[in-house]
């Protein structure tokens, strides 16, 4: 069991970055916010190829939530209001639309305002990257 859950984001990602600091300013939850850039993903339990493709919640017993999913438990750990709309998030059918508003606007982040132009190319082929 770990201390805390921990948000894994794509530190090289203007957009996903901005989402995340907006996200720590307004909801008030305890957990290790980390760019999967400088993560220890094996000791998380996950890999760098899931980590480009979505956004993770890891939660304390060590389940593994991706997209939409991860964030509406984030949410859910907020508690307050947070909680009701990190529930709804995860019940169909309004799932089901909280994934594909998720997979258009993180396939087409390199567009979003904030976004940098590392966000269009894949994580091995990113300036600094190693390999």
């Amino acid at each position: 069991m770990r201390e805390r859950p921990v948000l894994v984001y794509d530190g090289d990602c203007g957009f996903c970055t901005s989402s995340v600091r907006f996200l720590e300013r307004r909801v008030p939850v305890d957990a290790t916010v980390v760019a999967f850039q400088f993560a220890d993903l094996d000791a998380l339990g996950t890999t760098a190829e899931r980590a480009e493709h979505e956004v993770l919640w890891i939660d304390r017993a060590g389940r593994i939530s991706g997209g939409a999913e991860a964030i509406g438990r984030l949410l859910t750990a907020a508690g307050g209001p947070w909680r009701a709309l990190g529930v709804l998030m995860r019940v169909p059918p309004v799932s089901w639309a909280a994934h594909v508003v998720y997979r258009l606007v993180a396939n087409n982040r390199q567009r979003m305002p904030g976004s940098t132009a590392a966000c269009a190319l894949p994580a091995a082929r990113r300036p600094g990257a190693s390999g």
